[in-house]
């Protein structure tokens, strides 16, 4: 079940979560991508083209994710942001999307 943030923490707690994903992904010092945020849009790059999005929406106090032709939207619900259509929570499901991509395992964590 998701909580309706009010504007202020929504926006709080999705800068937080968008900072650590673009240190985590920096962290991991893979030349196969390249993460950049900016103005609340993570995008990552990947050599062969391919991009991936995670951004914050403010006025669905969602964060969106599109990966390999999906999209994905996910709400907090008091301990971690949760798909809104299913069980993914948004951490998991990068790490998941990337491994895939990478045809190796990417562990990603806040």
């Amino acid at each position: 079940m998701s909580l309706v943030l009010e504007e202020p923490e929504f926006e709080r707690k999705a800068a937080a979560t968008l900072d650590k994903m673009v240190e985590a992904l920096a962290a991991a010092e893979d030349e196969a991508y390249d993460a950049d945020l900016e103005s609340g849009v993570l995008t990552i790059r990947f050599e062969d083209g391919v991009r991936y999005v995670v951004n914050s929406h403010r006025a669905a106090r969602q964060i969106w994710m599109s990966a390999d032709a999906s999209a994905w939207h996910f709400e907090w619900d008091g301990r971690a942001w949760r798909s809104t259509k299913g069980p993914e929570e948004l951490w998991t499901l990068l790490s998941e999307r990337m491994s895939g991509r990478l045809g190796r395992k990417v562990t990603l964590s806040d």
